[in-house]
């Protein structure tokens, strides 16, 4: 067969569409039962079993591990899992991903030709997506990725070019090398699963490989063991802007997934002649002499690998813990900040020392908005561009977490507030739930003049001394402020420095007002630029508005709200 750039490109393109494909039926099942995952995730991780079932279920359900393990990498960065519950749900997920492959090898490789219903199906699919419901337009859209899917499936194996003998010489020269060819072949499916990044995807293609004749089974296997590998790296990569536990995290998908291909590797002869022995007594042929019973061969050794390879490890969860902590450590104070420290709601304590323990994780709660004025305050001087994005990026993440800290201490002080047996104790909790409502209230303000300074700089639109010289004395007071508040955040009620507070916001008006008079003056006079006026005004205005919140908080501390 002729192979030439035509050839070339409508074999990429066929890909193309699986993965398009695959991803369109996701994102569709994921917006029908995203949400419903979400909660699985958060609330199944009791013990190990349950965690394991959570990962299946949750990745049967998204039909991608990647995605499932994305997201709870996303979860732990949060603070809504630890560590050594996430290590269960990755196990789970690996193994739930093996339904898509099982899937592949019935659906495509089967003489029932599935790809002739692709058409229909998208011809019944596309009228949904105009539906306003969004349920019925994620149902059409997973449909149409599911149309998708398949055509690009069956175009793969039409446009997949019949080996000529020197090239399967080539290839048989690569596989007579023993343990090497073994390791060559895991690399290569690494490789191949990292460009594609789907574990799925890689799968399929080497399905097609042995479809066509192209590989053996020793090697096929050899390339769906290192296909594991390669997948992890997506989690990776959305650990890379994520605190030192989500780090962890995506390390322990690593982790686990290398230990499994060495252990397999070791035992490779033995372990593939067990695999093959059993799909020659399902299917009456063996995938050593029959090209047909290859596929089910690898899909027999991609669920056992996996289901094996939990089976060896969940044990040493608390071992693996260790190890990931290792491999990443702490570097600073703040990666330690991303969690529930003090509340746990599975330990039944009275009203009263639940309201002690919500009360240093407010404390928490503020120190971690302080850390966000820092940033800001950086952001106003700052000059390389690199250390610019970094700090953006870190204001993203801290507004996230004062999100998830205002929901997980708002439900710990509700649940608390249905034991409280006083109207004290009641009055407490309403000015606790005011005081984090204000603390999210000022993350969300922070984050948003980082996208005004982000809005600047992508306008190439620049301060003057003076204003930048006015917005560094504005955030000074600010510090003012937040070192009275941490400090009420700290004591009793009746030792909160409330005439200290009161003191420092009127300053932050006053000081508000004194900018506002003088920023209107200079834009009548024509002193500045107006587009760049407008974001100063945003900033100092946005910088009362956390004073406003601030006294707000000590206002509740002191019992008066």
């Amino acid at each position: 067969m002729q192979f030439g750039l035509l050839e070339f490109l409508t074999l990429a393109g066929s890909l193309g569409l699986f993965i398009y494909g695959m991803k369109v039926m996701s994102e569709g099942l994921q917006k029908v039962a995203g949400g419903r995952m979400r909660s699985v995730l958060r609330w199944m991780t009791a013990n190990r079993a349950m965690g394991v079932f959570t990962g299946m279920a949750a990745t049967a359900v998204i039909q991608s591990s990647s995605a499932a393990t994305v997201m709870v990498v996303s979860f732990v960065n949060a603070g809504l899992l630890k560590v050594r519950q996430a290590i269960s749900v990755v196990m789970g997920a690996n193994i739930g991903t093996t339904l898509k492959v099982l899937f592949f090898s019935w659906a495509v490789f089967t003489d029932l030709s599935i790809t002739k219903l692709a058409i229909p199906i998208i011809g019944l699919a596309f009228p949904l997506l105009f539906v306003r419901t969004a349920t019925t337009r994620a149902v059409a859209e997973f449909l149409i990725g599911a149309a998708l899917l398949f055509l690009g499936l069956e175009f793969l194996k039409t446009s997949m070019p019949v080996p000529s003998a020197e090239a399967l010489g080539f290839l048989q020269g690569l596989s007579k090398m023993g343990l090497l060819s073994v390791l060559l072949f895991v690399f290569f499916g690494a490789v191949v699963a990292v460009v594609l990044q789907s574990s799925s995807a890689s799968i399929a293609l080497t399905l097609v490989l042995c479809e066509n004749g192209t590989i053996d089974y020793p090697m096929a296997a050899a390339m769906v063991l290192g296909e594991n590998i390669g997948t992890t790296l997506t989690a990776n990569i959305a650990a890379l802007v994520a605190n030192v536990w989500a780090k962890r995290t995506a390390r322990v998908h690593m982790l686990f997934n290398v230990f499994g291909v060495l252990w397999a590797v070791l035992l490779f002869a033995p372990y593939l002649n067990t695999v093959a022995g059993v799909v020659e007594r399902w299917v009456g042929a063996s995938p050593y002499a029959d090209q047909g019973a290859i596929k089910w061969a690898l899909t027999l050794l991609h669920i056992s690998f996996n289901v094996l390879n939990m089976l060896l490890l969940i044990g040493f969860v608390p071992l693996i813990e260790r190890i990931v902590t290792r491999l990443v450590p702490t570097r600073n104070e703040f990666d330690e900040e991303y969690r529930l420290e003090y509340l746990d709601a599975d330990i039944p304590v009275s009203p009263e020392v639940s309201l002690m323990e919500a009360r240093k994780e407010i404390a928490r709660f503020g120190k971690i908005t302080h850390n966000m004025l820092a940033m800001v305050r950086e952001l106003v001087t700052v000059k390389d561009a690199r250390q610019r994005d970094t700090l953006m990026l870190r204001l993203a993440k801290y507004e996230q977490v004062t999100d998830r800290l205002e929901v997980e201490v708002g439900k710990y002080l509700t649940r608390t507030s249905t034991e409280a047996r006083s109207e004290e104790v009641s009055q407490r909790i309403q000015g606790l739930l005011a005081i984090i409502g204000d603390l999210e209230r000022v993350g969300d303000i922070f984050f948003q003049m980082s996208k005004s300074m982000e809005r600047k700089i992508d306008d190439r639109l620049w301060f003057t001394p003076e204003q930048r010289h006015n917005l560094l004395e504005m955030l000074d007071l600010l510090e003012k402020a937040y070192t009275v508040m941490l400090r009420n955040l700290d004591v009793e009620q009746d030792e909160v420095l409330l005439d200290e507070a009161v003191e420092v916001e009127q300053r932050i008006n006053q000081k508000r007002d004194q900018l506002r008079r003088i920023h209107l003056k200079s834009i009548e006079s024509g002193d500045y630029n107006v587009r760049s006026g407008l974001v100063y005004n945003d900033l100092f205005s946005s910088c009362e508005k956390v004073g406003d919140h601030l006294i707000n908080v000590s206002e509740a501390l002191a019992g008066e709200m």
